[in-house]
């Protein structure tokens, strides 16, 4: 009989558990405090209260601290996600705009660390080697709406999904970089989503007689595929 994927933990598991939590915690809070590269293997043992020894039980390499961070934040955009694509409205603009809340709720809350845990992973070289999660979840949104006539048919949601992946990167970089210097990261993000739903070229030359203002950030992005109302309209 196969064993019982959902059995309780034994106590042997949990104690190891929570090591590796302390482990990572104290990691991040030295990233936090004093940056990445200027943080030891040593000063995370020490604020951890294991030996050197334990700390490479868990973590062969300090790098793959990194890794855990970013899997985390996998793992919680996707549980988010799942559960938004199952309750929430069939509509691609809803779906696109919570998994934008998401990820800006995510780096808010980490406020402290994100800029040290995202620069150690951008010069680790990760945004290359590792799978575009985000952009496959972008992704999956854009081929839900293809199904359901809210976007062209046309479009490659693949493709589509790595573009709002890349250009989130680019924002969430320059935000990190510049605390307090910018927007929240939230409105940031939320212009993203108007600009790829609704294009840059000029209102004029499609026979407009100007441009709607930019939404407020309790406004909702204008839907993809809705058009815009004229002013003469």
């Amino acid at each position: 009989m196969s064993e019982n994927p959902l059995r309780p933990m034994g106590r042997r598991e949990r104690s190891k558990q929570r090591v590796r939590e302390n482990i990572y915690a104290a990691a991040l809070t030295l990233f936090a405090e004093q940056g990445y590269d200027s943080t030891t293997v040593d000063q995370i043992s020490e604020r951890a209260d294991v030996a050197r020894g334990t700390f490479f039980n868990y973590f062969p390499r300090k790098e793959d601290l990194v890794t855990a961070w970013a899997t985390e934040r996998q793992r919680k955009l996707e549980e988010r996600m799942e559960k938004t694509m199952r309750d929430a409205p069939d509509d691609v603009t809803v779906h696109l705009e919570l998994c934008m809340a998401a990820l800006a709720d995510f780096n808010e809350a980490e406020r402290d660390v994100t800029p040290a845990m995202l620069t150690a992973w951008v010069k680790a070289g990760r945004p290359l080697m590792e799978e575009p999660y985000a952009g496959r979840v972008f992704a999956d949104i854009i081929a839900a709406g293809q199904r359901s006539g809210q976007i062209a048919p046309g479009i490659d949601p693949l493709r589509v999904g790595n573009v709002v992946r890349d250009a989130y990167l680019g924002i969430l970089y320059r935000w990190s970089q510049n605390p307090g210097g910018q927007a929240p990261l939230r409105m940031e993000l939320r212009e993203l989503l108007r600009v790829i739903l609704t294009g840059v070229l000029s209102y004029a030359q499609r026979g407009w007689t100007s441009a709607p203002a930019l939404p407020s950030p309790q406004d909702p992005v204008p839907a993809a595929g809705r058009a815009v109302t004229r002013p003469d309209s």
